[in-house]
């Protein structure tokens, strides 16, 4: 939210999306420090190995304190501030105020969500479990998109400023419904080269959701409860749809024995994030709003 709102008018999908990247940098940067670190512990992994990246990453923590303490507020936020709007209550004022738009928000992540944990979590049960071949060639292709979601991600940010975000996250929902069944029946190949190509387009298909996906959300709110609706609605979707996905996945392969009935899972779930983009309201350009902050910040 504030990488958007400090960020020019016209180019605030490419500024949201930058915040976004830090989920395959994570990916990559916590997959490389395991591997980095059995190598050099062997046997001893298991022993004590393990806490290495985890007593690492408190360096992690204190880079985020210093960020977080040296951030200053959003000309739109010192906008609403000086007006005196600020909500003392936001997160009963964003359930009085916008309902609609916060379960809506959750719900046009599904898509995004529930997808994107059967491609980086429940592909390596399944490979190893029903194709019985090894996870390692699968994790590999899993950082590649990773490191490609780099790259992608603020591309399709910045698409959702040329083109607009409904339309940018609208292909990737289409996108996610038609690589359905495409996506098991190669994995299903167990050929190697064929199960990384579904690996990389499955997640390359979840970035033109998420690269857009920041902006669309916090631009359905009003300034004043914007931090707390759009983050309601955000992380509504991670235990609603992003949390039970591969458990989910996991029950209906033990119960039909195939994939088909976890592709037209995905499939229902594109269909519940299309409808929810169609009903979030559209909101009116924020041209005024920035134009407003922008007077504050200059006054």
């Amino acid at each position: 939210l504030i990488a958007m709102e400090w960020g020019h008018e016209h180019r605030r999908g490419l500024s949201a999306s930058w915040p976004q990247m830090g989920v395959p940098l994570g990916l990559v940067l916590s997959t490389g420090a395991v591997r980095l670190t059995t190598a050099a512990t062997g046997a001893d992994f298991l022993t004590f190995g393990w806490r290495i990246p985890f007593i690492i990453s408190i360096v992690l923590i204190g880079v985020g304190m210093f960020v977080r303490l040296r951030v200053v507020e959003s000309p739109e936020f010192e906008a609403v501030r000086k007006r005196n709007k600020v909500v003392r209550a936001p997160l009963i004022e964003a359930l009085r105020r916008q309902p609609k738009e916060i379960l809506l928000s959750a719900l046009v992540r599904t898509s995004e969500q529930a997808p994107f944990y059967l491609f980086i979590t429940f592909v390596l049960t399944y490979a190893t479990k029903h194709l019985k071949v090894s996870s390692d060639p699968v994790l590999v292709d899993t950082l590649i998109a990773a490191a490609l979601g780099l790259i992608s991600i603020p591309v399709f940010g910045k698409l959702s400023d040329r083109f607009g975000r409904r339309r940018v996250y609208g292909i990737g929902v289409v996108a996610t419904a038609l690589f359905a069944f495409p996506y098991f029946g190669l994995l299903n190949t167990g050929n190697a080269l064929l199960i990384g190509i579904a690996v990389i387009v499955s997640l390359l298909i979840h970035d033109v959701q998420y690269g857009p996906q920041a902006a669309l959300i916090a631009e359905s709110f009003d300034p004043d409860i914007r931090y707390t609706g759009a983050g309601m609605g955000y992380q509504l979707a991670s235990v609603i749809a992003g949390g039970p996905a591969p458990l989910i996945a996991a029950a209906l392969l033990q119960g039909t024995g195939g994939s088909a009935a976890i592709s037209i899972y995905i499939i229902v779930c594109a269909g519940i994030s299309m409808a929810a983009l169609l009903l979030l309201p559209k909101r009116a350009s924020t041209a005024a709003a920035s134009a407003q902050a922008s007077e504050v910040s200059h006054a």
